[in-house]
């Protein structure tokens, strides 16, 4: 039962928040957007990648030795 209601409490605060989040009017004026800044997505992210496929293999090959 007390879980059943701290669910329903977060459903109910989760839903008045995401009404009360409102985008702005189309009619309304803001900052002009600039160029976009460069970023650099050598390195980082290749190793990255790398080090995922790594562990996804490590995981399957253990994974078989285990069946």
């Amino acid at each position: 039962m007390k879980s059943t209601s701290i669910v329903a409490f977060a459903l109910v605060s989760g839903l008045l928040l995401a009404s009360a989040a409102q985008a702005q009017a189309p009619g309304s004026t803001g900052p002009t957007p600039q160029a976009p800044a460069a970023v650099p997505l050598d390195g980082g992210a290749s190793l990255l990648a790398a080090s995922g496929v790594a562990y996804g293999l490590r995981y399957l090959r253990q994974r078989r030795k285990q069946a």
